[in-house]
């Protein structure tokens, strides 16, 4: 009994696994793409940020080799001069917009109805570990080479004006960033969150993580600082770390 109790359930987990996916780029759809492993610490590379609060995920992504790949940022992250670097994120657009906590109502909306989405992008101009203080911060090197595929991520997560640069539709929930628009395909609810978007970044990039491992942070981190993964802390959050 307890098998086809297994099997009836099996087409569930299978369909809540696959709504929890982002879109991928279409690029990406009609061929198969080989994810290389990350590079070993001591080997040269590009360094990449996890940061990570008791709930929430973000990156921090070098921003010029970014845009060598391909990446298109807003206008108004552009036009910043001598920005190396910026911390990204994805989520509900209220949860990223309104100042306050969200009411009881609005977090049922956010994660019981698929709701509106925003990815943020705050440059910084600073060391990365003094600006990003309040979260944990684990640090990893992932080859130059990975930075078509992510790019091509991030710019199909974003809507595009008539010029093809993203729409941004807010400023950032702190520092001088920008919330981009996502497309309406790519909207947020329980369990397609923050996290999940995070790990389908960090996949992009070459890393070994699965969304369903991602749906907390912990989880996520977890999957980071696996041997294969080679993600080591490199500061303490203000007492809210993900592990």
């Amino acid at each position: 009994m307890s098998l086809l109790r297994s099997l009836l359930f099996l087409p569930v987990v299978m369909l809540a696994s696959c709504a929890m996916h982002l879109p991928e780029p279409e690029e990406f759809a009609t061929r198969n793409v080989t994810r290389s492993m990350p590079m070993a610490a001591e080997s040269e590379g590009v360094d990449i940020y996890l940061l990570s609060d008791n709930l929430h995920t973000g990156l921090v992504f070098d921003l010029p080799w970014l845009m060598q790949n391909g990446y298109v940022p807003p206008p108004e992250i552009a036009a910043m001069p001598k920005i190396k670097q910026v911390t990204m994120s994805w989520g509900e657009k209220t949860a990223y917009i309104q100042k306050q906590w969200l009411n009881p109502a609005q977090v049922f909306k956010a994660l019981c109805t698929p709701s509106d989405s925003v990815m943020e992008i705050i440059p910084i101009d600073w060391k990365v570990n003094e600006v990003c203080h309040h979260q944990t911060g684990y640090v990893a090197k992932v080859d130059r080479s990975r930075g078509r595929d992510l790019a091509a991520f991030l710019n199909a997560c974003a809507d595009k004006g008539p010029d093809g640069k993203p729409i941004t539709v807010a400023p950032s929930s702190w520092g001088q960033g920008r919330l981009i628009q996502c497309p309406d395909n790519y909207s947020y609810y329980f369990p397609r969150i923050c996290n999940v978007w995070t790990a389908q970044a960090l996949s992009h990039c070459g890393f070994d993580v699965t969304t369903p491992g991602a749906v907390s942070a912990s989880g996520l981190v977890r999957q980071a600082k696996q041997p294969k993964n080679g993600f080591v802390k490199a500061w303490e959050g203000d007492g809210k770390g993900g592990d």
